[in-house]
C-alpha cells in the first residue's frame, strides 16, 4: 500500500514516439527481464517514427551488439544499424557500446591543462591498471558518455540499456558520489604533498628527524614505494577534479530531466513484484521521472488438457496452463498495487525471441503502440 502511494505521487501518461518527449529512454529493471531486446526494439520504433536515434549500452554482457548486429565496432563510438531500412520518413537508427577505458581517457585529454599533465596522467600506474576497473568508474563513465552524446545533439532520441538494477542503481548514484568525493576530506588529504620534488617522503607538517620513523613504518607496512606511486595519481588528477564535479553535478541534472524518461521493464509471475516496485519507488524517491511499469514475456492463458490427453501432451498443456495463470496472477496483483495513473502495460511472450532487425521492429512497433495507449492524467 505505501509503495502504491508513493507511486502514485508522479502521474504517468501515454509515451508517443513520434513526439519529441522524450529526449532520452533509459530502460531498466532485473536480470532476464528482456530490457536489452525491448531497448534494440524501441530504437527501431523510435527511429521508424522518424526520429534520428542512438541505442547505448553499459552492459557489461554487450549482448547489444548480436541484438542490432553492429559486432565490436561499435565500441565506443557510433555505428549505424545496418540493414534498419524503415522507410523514407524513418530517422536513423545508430548503436554504442561502453568502452569505460575509452571514455576515462578522452575526459583526461579534455580537462587536462596541458599535453605534459595528460601524458603524465596517461603513464601513471594506478590509472593503466584501474582506470577500466575500479569500483564505480565503469558507472561513472557510463554517465559520463552519455551526458557527452547527449551534448552534441546529434541525436534527437537516446535510448540506454542498463545492466540488471543493482548496476544500474549504481548507475544513478554515481554523479552524486563522485561529487561527495571531490568534496570529501579524504581527497584533500590525498592531494597533500607527502613527497618532495625528489620522491623523498616529506608527511605535512611533520619536519626533520620526526618524519623518518613515521616512514619506517609506512614502507613496512604498505610500501613507501606503493605511497608514492598513489599520491603521484593523487596529484596528477588535481587539475582535473573542478571538471569532473562539474560535469557529474550536470549529468544529475539530466537524468532527472522532464524530457528523460525511465521504463521499468519487469518479468511476470508475482515473485518479480516486489523487485519492480523497490526499484520504482527507488527512482521516484530519487526525483527521476518513471513511465508506465512494462511486464515482458507474459505466458497467454491457456486450456488445462482434456481428460482423455495423456503422457507429454498432457503435461506439456499443464505446465502451459500453469505459467498462463501464473502470469496473470502476477500481473493481478502488481495492477492492484500501482495506481491507474501509473500504467502498466503487458507484453506477451512471442513463440521465438526476436533476434532480427524484422521482428524487433514488430515488437517495436506493437511497444510503441501500448505506450501510447497508456491513458493521460
Amino acid at each position: 500500500r505505501r509503495t502504491g502511494e508513493a507511486l502514485g505521487k508522479c502521474r504517468s501518461r501515454g509515451v508517443n514516439l513520434r513526439e519529441d518527449d522524450p529526449r532520452l529512454v533509459v530502460v531498466v529493471g532485473a536480470g532476464g527481464a528482456g530490457k536489452t531486446t525491448l531497448a534494440a526494439a524501441l530504437g527501431l520504433a523510435s527511429a521508424a517514427a522518424g526520429r534520428d536515434t542512438l541505442v547505448i549500452t553499459f552492459d557489461p554482457s554487450l549482448r547489444l551488439k548480436d541484438t542490432l548486429g553492429v559486432g565490436d565496432a561499435a565500441r565506443d563510438t557510433e555505428v549505424l544499424v545496418p540493414g534498419a531500412d524503415l522507410g523514407a520518413s524513418a530517422g536513423t537508427l545508430a548503436a554504442s557500446l561502453l568502452d569505460a577505458r575509452g571514455t576515462f581517457d578522452r575526459l583526461v585529454a579534455r580537462y587536462a591543462p596541458d599535453a605534459t599533465a595528460r601524458d603524465r596522467i596517461l603513464r601513471n600506474r594506478f590509472y593503466r591498471d584501474l582506470a577500466g576497473g575500479l569500483a564505480g568508474i565503469l558507472e561513472y563513465m557510463a554517465v559520463e558518455r552519455l551526458f557527452e552524446i547527449a551534448q552534441s545533439g546529434r541525436y534527437q532520441r537516446i535510448v540506454l540499456d542498463t545492466p540488471p538494477t543493482r548496476q544500474a542503481l549504481d548507475f544513478l548514484e554515481a554523479p552524486r558520489r563522485i561529487v561527495a568525493f571531490l568534496d570529501s576530506g579524504a581527497l584533500k588529504l590525498g592531494l597533500k604533498p607527502w613527497f618532495d620534488e625528489r620522491g623523498k617522503f616529506r608527511p605535512p607538517g611533520v619536519r626533520g628527524l620526526l618524519g623518518r620513523p613515521m616512514e619506517a613504518v609506512l614502507d613496512e607496512v604498505v610500501g613507501i614505494d606503493f605511497l608514492r606511486e598513489l599520491s603521484e595519481f593523487f596529484q596528477a588528477f588535481g587539475p582535473l577534479y573542478s571538471g569532473f564535479h562539474e560535469r557529474a553535478t550536470e549529468v544529475e541534472t539530466l537524468l532527472q530531466a522532464k524530457e528523460t524518461l525511465f521504463l521499468l521493464v519487469s518479468g511476470p509471475g508475482a515473485e518479480r513484484v516486489p523487485d519492480a516496485l523497490f526499484f520504482a519507488r527507488k527512482l521516484e524517491e530519487t526525483g527521476h521521472r518513471l513511465g508506465p511499469l512494462i511486464v515482458n514475456r507474459v505466458h497467454p492463458e491457456f486450456a488445462a488438457p482434456r481428460a482423455s490427453t495423456q503422457g507429454a501432451e498432457a503435461e506439456g498443456r499443464n505446465l502451459m496452463a500453469w505459467l498462463g495463470e501464473r502470469d496473470r496472477a502476477g500481473l493481478e496483483h502488481l495492477r492492484s498495487l500501482v495506481p491507474a495513473s501509473r500504467g502498466v502495460v503487458a507484453l506477451p511472450l512471442w513463440a521465438k525471441e526476436p533476434t532480427d532487425l524484422r521482428a524487433l521492429a514488430r515488437l517495436g512497433a506493437d511497444l510503441a503502440a501500448e505506450l501510447a495507449a497508456v491513458p493521460s492524467s
